[in-house]
């Protein structure tokens, strides 16, 4: 079995804080004020800059949690820079020019957005004239054109209508927040993780050597 993993030069200034938090302790801050040459902090905080291995190993199991959860952030980090490199090259690929025709890009949404108004009411109109002359008895085959065709632009603002909605539900779905949230609670797991690290490595780790070294010790 691996032993407790070894403090990382990254996690060196959380571990001075610790410990500066243990040398405030009101036990141990009473006991150093006993000390005439007023040198116990400092020699006592040496030595436990020197034992930074006994100590981390207190908290061995929640700095091996704290280094998972780190692991996890970092490597969506490394993810969504990937990401953003790869649409950013997409977006240089797109704006390269191209033969293709200029105003495509702005002709297909104006179409999208007027097709269903200007299908209805093309539907609505022809609809109207052609039960008109039928209901006016006019004869010829001009009132079942029109109702024919009514109905076409009736069918055209139907699909487009739906088209267009497609569409949308489409684009919302895509800009749900997915990673963001993932990575949301990852930031807070790390965050979290280490919280309960540092709270080990002051209870387990830190305030007992210190208590340890005070008892060990005479101030005459």
């Amino acid at each position: 079995m691996a032993g407790p993993p070894r403090l990382r030069p990254e996690d060196r200034a959380d571990f001075e804080d610790v410990l500066r938090q243990a040398l405030s302790t009101t036990d141990i801050r009473t006991a150093l004020l006993a000390d005439p040459t007023s040198a116990a902090a400092t020699q006592l905080r040496a030595q436990a800059l020197r034992a930074v291995d006994e100590i981390t190993a207190a908290a061995g199991d929640e700095y091996r949690e704290y280094l998972a959860a780190r692991t996890v952030v970092e490597r969506g980090r490394q993810s969504r820079a990937a990401g953003e490199r790869g649409r950013q090259s997409q977006t240089t690929m797109e704006h390269d020019p191209q033969p293709q025709p200029a105003d495509a890009g702005a002709l297909l949404p104006a179409l999208a957005v007027l097709t269903p108004p200007i299908a209805a009411t093309a539907a609505a109109v022809l609809l109207v004239l052609g039960y008109s002359l039928r209901l006016a008895g006019v004869q010829g085959p001009m009132g079942g054109s029109l109702v024919t065709a009514g109905w076409v632009f009736a069918l055209i603002a139907v699909g487009s209508t739906l088209a267009g909605l497609t569409a949308l539900l489409c684009t919302a779905s895509r800009s749900r927040p997915g990673l963001g949230d993932r990575t949301g609670a990852s930031a807070r797991n790390l965050h979290h993780a280490r919280a309960r690290w540092q709270r080990a490595l002051l209870e387990r780790g830190a305030l007992p050597y210190l208590r340890r070294q005070l008892a060990a010790t005479r101030f005459d």
